[in-house]
């Protein structure tokens, strides 16, 4: 991918109504041009690549900018370091948000584990439903949750205009990267256990315990193929995303 947007591998749409896929097929075919094989899951799968000869997949997540490039939806599934036994990294790339034609370049790239937007790996998502809503008492009612998460974009300093990988400080991509940065994330005292909505009031309200992992602290670092131009600015934490609860 790297090399694609050195080179200037443009992004092609379908057209303007092709919002949500262009970008996928251009990492697919940056997958088939390195000989990597893949399955294609199809829409509303996770994650959106999967790896065939080693237990990856890839999320593709495209971000247009000037934009909203500082969240990203999950769509009834949140981060999470693994996916059915295989590690999971997602592929932030964002192009311009108003290209004149069909077709545009990749502006920049972040390639990031999954544990690095979420480090729990026990939770496990299930939409739920009741029945009993409405004056008759029939009509059906679906909790379908929306996940509304921090991009790196958002989360790291120095990754615009570059092309950054971030592994677990404990992994080495070999040979070609150099290192430009080290960041931190470290979990929350209490973590949500649940939520109640009031439909006379509108309201939701979150129930919390202590974390049990308080204070543990997860350590990555970031990375870049040499270049002759230069490795660009180092990667370090935002300041402009705070944690709570």
């Amino acid at each position: 991918m790297d090399a694609a947007i050195v080179r200037g591998e443009l992004i092609v749409r379908e057209g303007r109504d092709d919002k949500e896929f262009h970008f996928q097929r251009w990492v697919q075919a940056r997958l088939g041009e390195a000989g990597i094989n893949y399955d294609d899951p199809g829409r509303n799968s996770y994650p959106d690549l999967t790896l065939v000869d080693s237990p990856e997949g890839i999320e593709v997540k495209g971000l247009s900018t000037p934009g909203r490039d500082a969240s990203f939806d999950g769509n009834s599934q949140v981060a999470r370091p693994t996916h059915n036994g295989r590690t999971i990294f997602y592929a932030f790339g964002r192009y311009p948000a108003s290209p004149e034609g069909n077709t545009f370049p990749v502006v920049d790239l972040v390639m990031v584990p999954g544990s690095f937007l979420n480090a729990d790996d026990t939770y496990e998502h299930k939409n739920t439903s009741t029945r009993g809503f409405g004056s008759y008492g029939d009509i059906l009612l679906r909790d379908r949750k929306m996940y509304v998460m921090p991009t790196p974009v958002a989360l790291l300093g120095g990754v615009e205009g570059t092309r950054t990988l971030l592994l677990p400080a404990v992994d080495d991509p070999g040979d070609g990267f150099v290192q430009v940065g080290e960041v931190t994330r470290v979990e929350v005292e209490n973590v949500m256990t649940g939520y109640a909505f009031d439909f006379a009031t509108n309201h939701l309200s979150a129930t919390y315990r202590r974390n049990p992992m308080a204070g543990r602290q997860h350590h990555f670092r970031a990375w870049r193929i040499a270049r002759p131009e230069g490795l660009g600015a180092e990667v370090t934490m935002s300041n402009s995303v705070t944690q709570s609860a």
